[in-house]
């Protein structure tokens, strides 16, 4: 079939360009101009870009689906952190001046909504009544006996020391705004964005930043949130695709220009490369699939290994061309010796992929059927194009093509013949230190810590990192999660049916519940003991002191926890308001005893400039509230353990009433698409490492040459997975996919080796003249190759996202640790085992 397929193609050279790019063109038409599309033509969609890590997550997961519908209910939004610190004034933030400066930034935050942030929507955007500063909040004061007064914290910017100070000063009385809204060293200001989209952070961040450009001062401005994070990652993704896959490109080729001194022939593995990523991702486009944060990075995955083929043609021509001297016959005998090899190469590169298809992370499953497709259709390209182009070159520019005197015994050459040599006279310490790397390896694989923090997809220099670090220190937390106490199965619905909450008006009241006497409102001065009313039995529930006080104690727990910065809470409102009905003093601070003086304080609290707030914290008819908790950290292992030592409290501390204790919210969100990637990676990795297993015995036809034949891709994850876990590097979403790409690139250097050793065994008299042989043509291709990928994707280091960073680490590394296996483990088990491999050649 190879010699069939090469001679077509090599008599058609036109005819199979022509066809190749006419398939591309039309196709990357289709992705890239979807307007000239017939309107009856189905199936066909335009470009998708989709950056929300929630997406990781099918649409009715259970985690999603209540996220979706508390955020509903209680009618909560993505928020964008703005913090202003001012390092240099002896009274931080809270001087005329500095003030004066947060105000314009508030004002012009205020219209952060539609055209202004590149929107069609005029109500996209900021959500102005949510939105919390200090000009847009309440200062809650007592005026008088029984009366509670609500006047904006600050309604114009102060114009004295002495008001700026009172600012300060009226906050720190305000639970909700202490840690929160103003910091405890009184340096800093956090604003707080809602937004009615999270995919407008980034425009919200743009704009944000381009403002605070034309402010002057002394003060600090720092923009961060798992929103802004995640959106401007997606945006700087595409950028750095743009930027880092051309870059490797063109290492890639000085590389091979490098080895092979051909300017016209190397063009071609590019060209196979280029043709590969742009059909692969139109037909992504075309077929309805969404550009994610996975997908993005398919060129980057596909881009070695199809240049890995055409290294291993280039280089088996280069070799073998000085001597026959006909380039028709030349590739003909190259692509029927690897054909086989290459055959079974991309196979199993394909079968790495195509198993994330098996995890349950809809982004992830796209990512690995399209990679898979796109490696095979390199493979195609490769045997079919490659062949074809040769022919395009004129016999007269091949004269000083190939080995020439001298470079057959050169640097690289001496070097694989000394390895060679080495594998049979030391086989036994290579073995020996081989196993010793696997139990370290094994050591440093126990110490791995599955994490991941979308903030920490940026490089520590990033202004959203620097702007992480300076608002967590001065602030109880930029990191939001939620834990919701509600009736069981009572929020479980589509968020996608989910209504707004119907707020009463102030005037109407929190409720159907009557009003309470004038004067001191009905508050009891003295403890009235109140049984917890089962949930069937009382609709409005939080309204009930034991369960509030129940809520005080899950956060005097929370804050156990060294990453939870602060909690605010139903409890929180009705102790601040309690507070300034009595007398104002500390004392009074806290959960009256019955259910009407709970009330009165939630009616008062409706006579603020703010009432919706407190449809943020519970819901209208009171079955349902929720603790936010601002946490330190992004890190999923943190918000991991807050959970775990809540599930503890829980255990301890039955909910009462039967209600149920649920978790949403981003940072949560990230915990459980993290913990399903993570199991199922290494579900499809142990599927997919047992399909190579069996591909590799029924291509070598036999157990042992397949078990063989693993050892280099076994070596090089142990190996690469110990080094993560002894440096102290986090097992997050780019080191999980590379797993697939590991099996790829691992087993292919084996394939090749083994394959070509088993065919030059057969005209040689015993292991020792064949591994002369063998360290010749076929360990040149494999060196080359892991120069060419290990040296050619360096660009993508100097990116400024982690990814991918990760990812030319982690390639370079899995370059490296399977070429070396495969030159130096694989020859001495060979060496010590010739009598078992090749028992069939001597009988």
């Amino acid at each position: 079939m190879a010699s069939l397929l090469t001679d077509l193609t090599t008599r058609h050279p036109r005819l199979t360009t022509f066809v190749m790019l006419g398939i591309t063109l039309v196709l990357a038409t289709l992705a890239a101009v979807p307007s000239i599309w017939p309107a009856a033509v189905p199936g066909l969609h335009a470009a998708r870009i989709d950056t929300d890590p929630e997406n990781m997550l099918d649409e009715d997961e259970a985690a999603r689906v209540f996220h979706g519908a508390m955020k509903a209910a209680l009618n909560l939004h993505d928020i964008v952190v703005v913090g202003v610190v001012n390092e240099h004034h002896p009274d931080g933030v809270f001087n005329p001046e500095s003030l004066t400066r947060i105000h314009e930034l508030t004002e012009f935050a205020r219209g952060l909504r539609g055209a202004a942030i590149g929107s069609d929507d005029p109500n996209a955007g900021v959500v102005e009544v949510d939105l919390i500063a200090p000009s847009l909040v309440d200062n809650i004061e007592q005026a008088g006996p029984g009366t509670v007064r609500f006047e904006w914290l600050m309604a114009d910017p102060p114009q004295t020391r002495d008001e700026a100070l009172a600012v300060r000063e009226k906050a720190r009385r305000i639970p909700f705004l202490e840690g929160t809204l103003v910091s405890e060293d009184g340096k800093a200001i956090a604003l707080y964005l809602p937004l009615t989209s999270k995919d407008l952070s980034y425009n919200v961040y743009k704009r944000l930043r381009g403002r605070i450009a034309e402010l002057e001062g002394d003060e600090t401005y720092f923009i961060t949130g798992l929103p802004v994070a995640e959106d401007t990652f997606g945006a700087e993704m595409f950028i750095q695709m743009a930027v880092s896959a051309p870059l490797a490109m063109l290492v890639i080729f000085l590389l091979m220009l490098l080895f092979f001194r051909k300017l016209v022939l190397i063009i071609s593995p590019l060209i196979v490369a280029m043709v590969s990523v742009i059909v692969t991702m139109a037909l992504l486009i075309v077929t309805g699939n969404t550009i994610h944060i996975m997908s993005s990075m398919i060129p980057i995955f596909i881009m070695p290994i199809a240049v890995l083929d055409s290294i291993h043609i280039l280089s088996e021509f280069f070799d073998r061309y000085p001597e026959i001297r006909d380039r028709r016959k030349a590739i003909r005998e190259v692509v029927q010796t690897l054909f086989r090899p290459m055959l079974f190469t991309s196979l199993t590169s394909a079968a790495g992929f195509a198993s994330l298809a098996l995890t349950p992370i809809p982004p992830v499953q796209v990512f690995g059927v399209f990679v898979a497709f796109g490696i095979l259709l390199a493979w195609i390209l490769t045997i079919v194009f490659i062949p074809a182009y040769v022919m395009f070159i004129p016999e007269r520019s091949l004269n000083d093509f190939g080995l020439v005197r001298g470079e057959a015994s050169g640097g690289m050459s001496r070097f694989l013949s000394w390895a060679g040599g080495m594998t049979y006279r030391r086989a036994r310490p290579i073995v020996i230190v081989s196993l010793l790397a696997v139990v370290a390896a094994a050591y440093g694989i126990s110490k791995i810590s599955i994490n991941d923090n979308p903030t920490k997809w940026f490089k520590s220099s990033h202004p959203i990192r620097h702007a992480d670090r300076v608002l967590n220190e001065h602030f109880g937390g930029t990191y939001m999660a939620y834990l919701a106490l509600t009736p069981p199965g009572e929020i479980d619905l589509d968020p996608a049916e989910a209504e707004e909450p119907s707020v009463p008006s102030p005037e109407a009241g929190p409720s159907s519940e009557p009003s309470l006497p004038a004067g001191l409102g009905g508050l009891e001065t003295e403890p009235v003991a109140e049984p917890v009313v089962a949930v069937a039995e009382f609709p409005e529930l939080f309204k009930q002191p034991e369960l509030l006080h129940y809520i005080e104690r899950m956060q005097e727990h929370l804050q156990t926890i060294d990453v939870v910065g602060k909690s605010n809470s139903l409890a929180d409102i009705v102790k601040t308001v309690h507070r300034e009905l009595i007398d104002g003093s500390a004392a009074q601070y806290r959960i009256p005893d019955s259910r009407a003086a709970v009330a009165q304080t939630l009616l008062q609290y409706q006579s603020s400039h703010r009432p919706d707030d407190l449809w943020h914290f519970v819901t209208p008819d009171y079955r349902t509230t929720s603790i936010w908790i601002q946490l330190q950290s992004g890190d999923n292992r943190d918000m991991a353990r807050v959970i775990d030592t809540m599930d503890a409290f829980f255990a301890d501390n039955p909910v009462p009433g039967g209600l149920e204790p649920r978790w949403f919210g981003l940072t949560y969100i990230n915990v459980v698409w993290q913990e399903k990637m993570v199991s199922g990676m290494l579900k499809a990795f142990l599927g997919s490492f047992v399909v190579v297993l069996v591909m590799m015995s029924l291509l070598f036809r036999s157990p042992w040459w397949g078990l063989l034949s693993m050892i280099p891709l076994t070596l090089t994850i142990g190996l690469i997975y110990g080094v993560i876990g002894l440096i102290g590097k986090d097992y997050d979403m780019p080191v999980a996919v590379l797993s697939a790409l590991t099996l790829g690139l691992a087993i292919d250097f084996a394939i090749h080796f083994l394959a070509r050793s088993r065919e030059l065994y057969s005209k040689q008299s015993g292991w020792v003249a064949t591994s002369e042989l063998v360290f010749a043509e076929p360990a040149r291709a494999i060196a080359r190759n892991v120069i060419v990928i290990a040296i050619g994707f360096t660009p993508l280091l100097a990116a400024p996202l982690r990814p991918y960073n990760t990812v030319g680490v982690l390639l370079a590394s899995i370059l490296l640790v399977s070429g070396l296996a495969t030159l130096l483990l694989l020859p001495a088990l060979m060496s010590l085992f010739e009598k078992t491999l090749f028992r069939s050649w001597r009988s």
